[in-house]
This record gives C-alpha cells, sequence and structure tokens, in this order.
C-alpha cells in the first residue's frame, strides 16, 4: 500500500499552488483531477498514475506554470483588443455559457454573445489600459483603468477561469477622488 502525506483534490484555484508547496517542503503529494491521479512518493520512489498520463513533479510544474502562460497571454490580448474595440478577439476569451456580472449597477450578462452585444452598443469611446494582471490556475484578477470619452475609471476585473475560458466575471469600479486634507501629510501623488 502506497501512503502519501497530502492529497490535493481538484486543482480548482489553489490546488496547483498548495501542491507545489508541499511538494518542495519535501512531503509525498497525491494530485486528483477529473480522473488524472498523478502520484509523486519519494518515499517508495516510484511514479503511479491512473488516468491519462505519468508526469516527473517537475515536469508537471512546468506544465501548471505554461498554462498560467497561456492564461496570462489570453489576458494580455484581451485587454489590447479591447483598447483597440477589437470585439471578436476581446471575447474569445469567455466560455459560451460565460457570465458577467456589475454588482454597483445590479447586472448579470449571460452568455459570450450577450457580453459581446452589450460591449459593442456601448456608445461612448472607451480606453483601456491595463495596470497589473496577477493570478494563478482558475482565478486571475486585473486592476486596470477604464476611460469613458476621456474621463477616466480605476476598475478591477476577477475573472473565473474553466477549462482555459473565463466561465464568470466580476467588474468593480471607482472614480477618481482628492485626497482627504487629514492625510495630505502621509501621502504622496501616483505617476
Amino acid at each position: 500500500m502506497i501512503t502519501f502525506d497530502a492529497i490535493v483534490i481538484g486543482v480548482g484555484q489553489t490546488g496547483p499552488f498548495l501542491a507545489r508547496r508541499l511538494a518542495a517542503a519535501g512531503m509525498s503529494v497525491a494530485v486528483v483531477e477529473r480522473g488524472l491521479i498523478d502520484v509523486d512518493t519519494r518515499k517508495t520512489g516510484k511514479r503511479l498514475l491512473l488516468g491519462k498520463r505519468v508526469m516527473p513533479r517537475r515536469e508537471a510544474a512546468r506544465e501548471i506554470e505554461m498554462g498560467d502562460r497561456e492564461i496570462r497571454d489570453a489576458l494580455e490580448r484581451h485587454w489590447a483588443a479591447s483598447d483597440a474595440n477589437d470585439f471578436a478577439v476581446e471575447h474569445e476569451i469567455y466560455r459560451e455559457d460565460a457570465v458577467l456580472h456589475y454588482p454597483q449597477s445590479g447586472e448579470r450578462i449571460r452568455g459570450r454573445h450577450n457580453i459581446q452585444e452589450s460591449r459593442t452598443v456601448q456608445p461612448s469611446e472607451k480606453r483601456f489600459a491595463a495596470q497589473r494582471i496577477v493570478g494563478n490556475g482558475d482565478l486571475w484578477v486585473t486592476e486596470f483603468v477604464l476611460s469613458y470619452d476621456g474621463v477616466p475609471s480605476y476598475a478591477v476585473s476577477i475573472m473565473e477561469f474553466s477549462d482555459g475560458k473565463v466561465a464568470r466575471e466580476t467588474q468593480y469600479f471607482g472614480d477618481p477622488f482628492k485626497p482627504g486634507p487629514s492625510r495630505a501629510h502621509l501621502v504622496e501623488p501616483n505617476d
């Protein structure tokens, strides 16, 4: 019987990160995901896989990182296409059944087609400038400045991926404001 120090069930949002951390700490780890069981056990020195393929631990970590790079590249294409008003490329990132939430206005838009149409009918001239993209696995956050007719709004997009496409996105918007006088001696202007 093979035993493990840890079993990670489902790679989801934090599974790859957790599995890498546990393995880096020298633990014997099994990762179970949709019929694929990848076992790395330092105790027996053997590899066991029930499912699709066998892959050494380092190669598995590279594959996870590659998946993250591919998602980051897709996000960079998405935001560049958004800025260029290239609606076809902008919406390639979404699943057909994606859901977009705007909590501040109480809106929910279902389906890639409807998400795209909602943006094509927007009459304002808009520009996007991604400031920061962070994430891994299935959860990614982008901070960006969205300008409508030259007026900036600071925004955060939270994207949840499934099978390499956005299944759910939530966007929050904040208008700029002047700093409070009570903290003027503590702050410096943003560049």
